[in-house]
């Protein structure tokens, strides 16, 4: 379940690239906030303090500002593509016991039935939760499951106190039949056969050039 994590905020007047920019080198982080009607306001979060807090999904921060503080759910996390360090936060407006809409991870447990495999269709469902309840993940036990199960939106099991807002018949997990070695061989010849594709057995090799060059030779030679 999410934790509130106290952050302290600075308000910023300075926007712009450049802004940004210089916030950065100073490792913190250019933030905003916004939310229930309110005017969006410009913040300087942190940089360490912030990153570790924003290291699980739909973190929710209470914001001290100068003296006052408001609770943030973490909307928006911009990271940069290569250093993945963070560039930018949204922060939405929360009230204690108000519910929020956010996509939460799946984690599968379990181990399958034997000569299976699981895919995980969609690694997330969107649900509505309290903001300080927001679960870390769902979790989806495959324990025992075998070929042709399929596990869909509403067949999994929420925390309490979460509600699925996903389309129910949405496929969460699919199992299937593993191919067998065998039958990976005998799909590839199939595949070969229609194409057009013949392999030439070892004993029909062609006599290499030089080889025969090299014959032709010592019989000139026994002939002298």
């Amino acid at each position: 379940m999410s934790d509130s994590i106290t952050i302290s905020a600075e308000k910023r007047t300075e926007f712009g690239k450049g802004a940004a920019r210089r916030i950065r080198r100073a490792d913190k982080i250019p933030a905003v906030l916004y939310g229930h009607g309110t005017e969006p306001v410009h913040l300087t979060l942190p940089g360490h303090e912030t990153m570790m807090a924003l290291k699980v999904s739909n973190a929710v921060l209470t914001l001290d500002v100068e003296g006052a503080e408001q609770l943030a759910l973490a909307k928006d996390v911009q990271r940069d593509p290569i250093r993945r360090t963070i560039e930018h936060v949204d922060l939405v407006v929360v009230r204690k016991g108000e519910k929020v809409t956010v996509d939460v991870g799946i984690h599968l447990e379990g181990q399958a039935a034997v000569e299976t495999v699981v895919t995980l269709e969609n690694n997330t469902l969107t649900v509505e939760a309290e903001a300080t309840h927001i679960p870390e993940f769902i979790v989806v036990s495959v324990e025992g499951l075998k070929a042709g199960t399929q596990i869909h939106a509403d067949a999994v099991e929420l925390p309490a106190g979460t509600t699925l807002i996903t389309d129910p018949e949405v496929l969460v997990v699919n199992v299937t039949q593993s191919i067998t070695e065998e039958a990976l061989e005998a799909e590839l010849a199939e595949a070969e056969a229609e194409a057009g594709i013949e392999h030439e057995e070892a004993g029909d090799e062609a006599e290499p050039a030089e080889d025969a060059a090299s014959e032709e030779t010592s019989e000139d030679k026994t002939e002298e």
